[in-house]
């Protein structure tokens, strides 16, 4: 199994007694169901796993009284089991296909003969009506892609060799070259094959491009049937916005505008099937701030966005033929930037920001701007060479340098300060 960070949470919460319910939420394909099933194998004697999906009768058990004895004497009759006090964890998986389960975790959890993890589709658990939810009773969790630390720790690459890295970053000192020269080739091996799961595995096993590329199209079909089975009468619009991700973000200033995939279109039609892609954990937003002023959430305008694929992997698959062989090959700044972008969005999302980008009347543009502390940090996103030219953050230092924390550049180049702002790596984007 690929290791995961995730991992380590599943632990602190046993450790802590389980007294809630996990609710383990996601995309479809990130990798759920197998991180449960590797934290069973390594901590209970008893794993009983109940997919609502793979087995609806199992929906059955929850018709009657929700009392722990009643659904597990149920769930024994069909067959689950066998359930043990003290020593089993219980598995369910899919769990939005059955609302009445979810309201049942409350007494599931309060007779607590048995540890409950729960899993699902963001694109159910938003989507399906539930009848009473188990408020208290549950500890909510998302859970991401791979990120590029555990991409590298895939590729089988030591924790020695990514603590050197760590270091230089948090010393602000420079990578040794050889191991900066190391992680930019992974770099772009990550920005090609991206972290769904599946395709790491396909592609650390065979090295073929090829036979990644199949499993990143199966998983964008996949998305797009989830689509047409849980947006009902909004499919036909949900799809256009998915679909148009990877055009809007190949545009200069990554914006995304409707108008763009239907003449005319209006933010009243397109605002509910924007937020159904967000909502499904396809998609991040990044919403336009005019007011270099904290809390982003108080001058955020609705109406100006970015729109980031959940992978990185998946966007390069959906982009121009042939990206994946002119990234490998060090041509990162292909399709203005969208992949480098891209995977800075979804490591700063992964690691507990919310996105937002600077934009006055579309001049002095920042691409992210991210709270520490009191102050603002800026992070610019350069994909070529020219790294060191970046007008709109030199203006921004100019007129707000009391507000900023640190100025930040990811780039090709190796770690370097220069005039108090700091020059990272692009790779480095998993430390921020």
């Amino acid at each position: 199994m690929l290791k995961r960070k995730f991992i380590t949470t599943l632990e602190e919460w046993r450790r802590k007694g389980c007294e809630k319910a996990i609710i383990i939420c996601g995309a479809r394909q990130v990798g759920k169901t197998t991180i449960v099933r590797e934290f069973a194998k390594r901590n209970y004697q008893h794993f009983v796993e109940i997919n609502f999906v793979r087995t609806p009768i199992a929906m059955q058990a929850f018709e009657g009284e929700l009392s722990s004895n009643v659904i597990f004497t149920n769930l024994s009759a069909m067959g689950f089991g066998p359930f043990y006090e003290g020593t089993t964890l219980v598995f369910f998986d899919e769990i939005q296909e059955c609302p009445k389960a979810r309201t049942a975790i409350k007494f599931l959890v309060e007779e607590h003969r048995y540890d409950i993890i729960e899993s699902g589709s963001l694109l159910g658990i938003n989507y399906k009506s539930v009848p009473s939810y188990p408020v208290g009773f549950e500890e909510e969790h998302t859970l991401f892609p791979l990120d590029f630390e555990e991409f590298l720790w895939a590729k089988g690459i030591t924790e020695e060799a990514v603590g050197i890295v760590r270091k230089a970053y948090h010393d602000r000192t420079p990578v040794p070259e050889f191991i900066h020269q190391q992680f930019y080739a992974y770099y772009r091996q990550y920005l090609v094959v991206g972290g769904m799961p599946e395709a790491v595995q396909r592609f650390v096993t065979s090295s073929d491009f090829g036979d990644t590329l199949k499993v990143q199209r199966s998983v964008m079909t996949s998305y797009r049937a989830d689509i047409t089975n849980y947006a009902a009468r909004q499919a036909t619009l949900v799809k256009r916005i998915f679909d148009a991700i990877p055009s809007e973000l190949g545009r200069q200033d990554k914006r995304f505008i409707l108008a763009n995939i239907e003449r005319g279109a209006s933010l009243r039609k397109y605002e509910d099937p924007t937020q159904w892609v967000v909502d499904a954990g396809l998609a991040y937003y990044s919403f336009n701030t005019s007011a270099f002023e904290l809390p982003f959430e108080v001058t955020e305008n609705h109406r100006l966005y970015k729109l980031y694929l959940v992978d990185t992997g998946l966007l390069c698959c959906q982009s121009l033929p042939g990206m994946q062989f002119q990234v490998m090959n060090g041509e990162i700044d292909i399709n203005e930037g969208a992949l480098t972008e891209n995977s800075v969005a979804c490591a700063l999302i992964a690691n507990g920001h919310t996105l937002h980008y600077y934009d006055k009347k579309s001049k002095q543009e920042l691409d992210f701007i991210i709270a520490e502390g009191t102050k603002i940090s800026i992070l610019e996103v350069k994909s070529g060479d020219n790294y060191m030219r970046h007008a709109s953050l030199d203006a921004a230092r100019r007129d707000w340098p009391e507000k900023i924390a640190r100025s930040i550049v990811l780039c090709k180049g190796n770690l370097a300060v220069k005039d108090d702002i700091l020059y990272l790596p692009l790779y480095m984007a998993m430390f921020i």
